[in-house]
């Protein structure tokens, strides 16, 4: 898997700041922008927000290249409807080659790691036969959701932070977690205000879960390794 931050709004926190400020002042969002410090930044954000006025935070977009991930994943990921995404097409693009996710589950087990093997193994020389006589769009229905594929995604701040609040979270399918807090190191770098303190719900009170809870609130602040990434859910999150 490889996250990459392609592009983000210029100064994604003063934009922010700026925009909140506008609402309660006579100037303008131009000079509000060239006067707010990191600091202002940071004191208005953390006002605005906390007062549930999450709509300022919308001003500020990051684009992500998602690489080498699954079809399993991507069709998660989509559910996030406030977003835009663009997907590498398996009916313009070959899928000769047999690329696919191993579970950590099932690489643990050699059992378990030769059945899935031989199922991607079928797979795909199915996929090879039927292109030789079908449109790869045809051919395409008999390959697995551990397809791997390349997504190009848009989210703006406010959304990264619903994300991040459900993603980051260990009952979300190990995959897409590991996706979320790469995602999430990665806008820290850009936007430390903004992102201060998003992330799994744990880290900002009670788990939201519930019942269902995992019962092992991440340390707040602290970006799990990749181990601890990988950590398998025992009840997934659709």
């Amino acid at each position: 898997m490889k996250v990459t931050l392609l592009n983000h709004t210029k100064n994604p926190d003063r934009i922010c700041a700026a925009a909140a400020q506008s609402c309660y002042s006579e100037l303008g969002a131009t000079d509000l922008f060239e006067g707010t410090t990191d600091e202002r930044a940071k004191k208005m954000i953390k006002k605005v927000v906390g007062m549930g006025h999450l709509s300022v935070v919308e001003h500020a977009h990051f684009t992500f290249s998602i690489e080498g991930v699954s079809r399993s994943l991507t069709h998660q990921l989509v559910r996030h409807r406030i977003a835009s995404y663009s997907q590498q097409s398996q009916r313009y693009v070959g899928m000769d080659k047999a690329s696919y996710v191993l579970p950590p589950s099932i690489g643990r087990d050699k059992d378990a790691r030769e059945r899935y093997a031989k199922a991607m193994d079928d797979a795909w020389r199915a996929y090879r036969e039927l292109a030789k006589v079908v449109p790869k769009e045809d051919a395409r229905y008999v390959l697995p959701n551990a397809c791997h594929t390349n997504i190009t995604l848009t989210m703006n701040a406010r959304e990264l932070w619903h994300f991040f609040n459900l993603r980051c979270c260990r009952r979300a399918q190990w995959e897409i977690r590991m996706m979320a807090w790469k995602m999430l190191a990665e806008v820290q770098e850009v936007a430390p205000i903004l992102f201060e303190n998003a992330g799994p719900g744990c880290w900002r009170g009670p788990c939201p879960e519930g019942e269902y809870s995992c019962g092992r609130p991440y340390k707040k602040g602290v970006l799990p390794s990749e181990d601890e990434m990988l950590v398998e859910s025992q009840k997934p999150k659709e």
